[in-house]
């Protein structure tokens, strides 16, 4: 019996002992999970007080971002604007013309700038750095930019704030705001990825989002050096989905990469990203003009293709077309008039030495392509351009006499300053003709690009042609145009 009771003694101590012992362990584990709580809301802390800090000190020692008035805003005329070199240049009458077609159909011309995430919310966090805080550091930097240059803009939301992302957009909105970007800091698991990748809804061409995603990312990579990773093409963002107005979500660079991240905090680096989307928006506001020219045609497969292509992008080029294929091909020729393409007189028969052996020989060719197309397409076309170009090796002796009777009789020649170089007797791909045409372009101020409708490969290269070159507003030539001319 005695025994028995010393056996249920030492069961009962061992059983509060084990009792004893779990909950000491109990009271360990909620005492460490205080601990790495307590250390992780220091650390955010820490980096929010000290990004703050850099905040308004950039803020005071420069234009501070606060909301103007409509009225102020649009009374705040640009002097100067920069080109792609930091040079000055006085704004001309084609600045002043954006200007006014960016107020158009009610439409004003504000800019919003939108650093994502916020308040409760502060999206990735990297050791010290906090995604919102790096977000609204770019912003701020930006929306000073833009209005540097000239422009209305704001921020989507102020100070250390939560907003909620619809309703940022819906503001946007309801403001018929002129554009919508979006900025934000990338994460991944692998370590080793980075660089700048920008976001757009692809599936409204209307609102232009993508040329204004191509040229952010394009002049944020210039101005940073940093890897261009890709343009994604997103239906399913808000900021860029709900938005009534051209948007995109700009992602500058991966918190998760230590090398990255390191130039993320740096005010150097943040200036340089805020450089970048503020050319991107001016790019895109103010277009240079490229003039896309095509020579040699119709052809009934690859003009139509063209055709085909220039529809569904809504651009406009000009054809300079050769008589004896108008003939051939009339319904191709009626289609580049019906569809608001410019026509232009190449030749009747492109045969330079019979074309050039005499001014009355010129001539002649000349009238009898002339009449080809007004007969097929009714249009009386004062647009040329002489085959080979105004000056080659055939047209020496006779250049100057035709080019008098031609201005005589009220005639425009247009040679050109850039090239897809598709008819220099080389098969060459469509990756190499977009090549030669941005080797050629040389960032002037306004293109006459040549190509070649007859040519397969030209017909291949155009969709990729066309992308890229999102600086450029694409236009037919007019006879009110000063010509390129050799």
């Amino acid at each position: 019996m005695y025994g028995r009771r010393r056996y249920r003694r030492a069961r009962r101590r061992r059983e509060e002992l084990k009792f004893y012992l779990h909950r000491i362990l109990f009271g360990i584990s909620v005492f460490c999970i205080i601990i790495v709580f307590a250390a992780v809301a220091f650390k955010t802390r820490k980096a929010t007080q000290s990004v703050e800090a850099a905040t308004a000190l950039m803020q005071a020692s420069t234009v501070a971002v606060k909301t103007e008035t409509k009225d102020a805003a649009m009374q705040k005329q640009p002097e100067f604007s920069k080109d792609r070199n930091g040079k000055n240049g006085r704004q001309d009458a084609e600045n002043e013309e954006s200007t006014a077609e960016a107020s158009r159909d009610g439409q004003t011309s504000l800019i919003v700038i939108d650093p994502g995430h916020g308040g409760i919310d502060g999206g990735c966090v990297s050791g010290d750095v906090v995604e919102k805080e790096i977000n609204r550091m770019i912003a701020a930097r930006v929306v000073v930019k833009l209005r540097n240059m000239g422009y209305q803009a704001e921020l989507a939301r102020e100070g250390d704030t939560y907003v909620d992302k619809l309703e940022r957009v819906e503001k946007a909105n309801s403001r018929n705001a002129l554009l919508y970007v979006s900025i934000h800091q990338n994460f991944c698991e692998d370590d080793s990825v980075a660089g700048i990748e920008t976001w757009y809804d692809g599936s409204d061409t209307s609102r232009d989002s993508g040329r204004l995603a191509q040229l952010i990312q394009q002049e944020t990579v210039l101005q940073t050096g940093a890897v261009s990773r890709e343009l994604v093409s997103e239906s399913e963002l808000c900021v860029t989905s709900k938005s009534n107005m051209s948007s995109c979500l700009i992602e500058t660079g991966f918190l998760s990469n230590r090398e990255e991240r390191g130039r993320l905090i740096t005010e150097e680096y943040r200036d340089q990203l805020a450089e970048g989307i503020a050319r991107g928006v001016d790019r895109y506001l103010n277009p240079r003009t490229m003039y896309l020219t095509f020579d040699d045609g119709p052809s009934e497969e690859n003009t139509d293709r063209i055709l085909d292509i220039l529809q569904e992008r809504n651009v406009k080029a000009t054809f300079f077309v050769i008589g004896e294929y108008v003939r051939k091909y009339p319904e191709t020729a009626r289609r580049i008039v019906r569809e608001g393409h410019a026509i232009g007189i190449h030749c009747d028969v492109h045969d330079y030495k019979t074309l050039y052996a005499s001014v009355d020989s010129y001539m002649n060719d000349f009238q009898k392509a002339y009449d080809t197309v007004y007969e097929v397409t009714g249009v009386e076309t004062r647009l040329f351009r002489f085959p080979g170009g105004s000056v080659n090796a055939f047209n020496r002796k006779v250049r100057n006499e035709i080019i008098e009777e031609m201005e005589k009789r009220g005639f425009i020649y247009y040679d050109w300053n850039a090239s897809l170089e598709d008819a220099v007797g080389k098969e060459y791909s469509a990756e190499r003709l977009v090549k030669n045409a941005v080797d050629t372009v040389l960032d002037r101020e306004r293109v006459v690009l040549l190509a070649h409708d007859r040519v397969t490969q030209t017909a291949d290269a155009l969709p990729a042609l066309l992308n890229a070159f999102p600086e450029y507003r694409l236009e037919p030539l007019t006879v009110q145009l000063e010509p390129v001319q050799f």
